[in-house]
């Protein structure tokens, strides 16, 4: 690793991410299949500080009362807040996500705004949902970090920071911005399956010679 150039070290961080091929979770699959950003922003939303295993089935049974905005914005929130329970906070996310709809329908025509300074105007949207929504929405270069990437990426010693909007910034700056869109759902299955926050498998680790913690 002596010899390689940041460049080559991160290319083949992410191609030994890529070919590793490990088990990605239900929900990541979900977020990963959904081609419209409006679905990705409300799925993304019950996500927060909630666990995928109980995140993916509260989705599904959300999808079966709407897929729209104009759908949401005349849900009744008790019905919603039945449908996602028990998700952390479902009864707060129930009434964001009525509150959220009917601001898209009324202000923005139904359509999720492609801007990261837009979105985040939104009551309880930050820039982690953001930027997930810019990737994995519209398909645009965004760096989606969260607890997994700014953890694995502090680990590799790729950056050094304290928070994940600290490490949000520091790739921006740092990261090929080809990597940007596929980097989340690599790390997050990563972080999920092999470099876990306690006693990460290092000697499962596909990319344990790349990772500073480990020479």
């Amino acid at each position: 690793m002596a010899n390689l150039s940041e460049e080559e070290r991160i290319e083949k961080i992410v191609t030994g991410l890529k070919n590793a091929n490990q088990p990605r979770s239900e929900f990541v699959h979900l977020m990963d299949s959904f081609n419209d950003p409006y679905l990705v922003l409300i799925a993304c939303i019950l996500s927060l500080r909630t666990n995928d295993k109980t995140t993916y089935p509260a989705t599904l049974r959300m999808l079966k009362l709407g897929r729209t905005p104009k759908d949401f914005a005349n849900c009744d929130v008790k019905e919603l807040e039945k449908a996602i329970y028990p998700v952390g906070f479902y009864a707060n996310k129930a009434k964001q996500i009525v509150e959220l709809s009917k601001e898209l329908v009324e202000k923005y025509n139904s359509k999720v705004p492609p801007s990261i300074e837009e979105m985040v105007k939104f009551n309880g949207v930050g820039r982690k949902t953001a930027n997930l929504v810019m990737s994995r929405g519209f398909n645009l270069p965004a760096i989606c970090v969260d607890v997994h990437v700014h953890r694995i990426f502090n680990r590799l010693g790729y950056v050094k920071t304290k928070n994940p909007e600290e490490t949000e910034f520091a790739l921006r700056e740092k990261l090929p911005e080809k990597y940007w869109i596929d980097i989340n759902t690599l790390l997050v299955t990563h972080g999920q399956n092999v470099c876990k926050p306690t006693k990460p498998l290092c000697d499962k680790c596909p990319i344990s010679e790349f990772c500073k913690k480990l020479i």
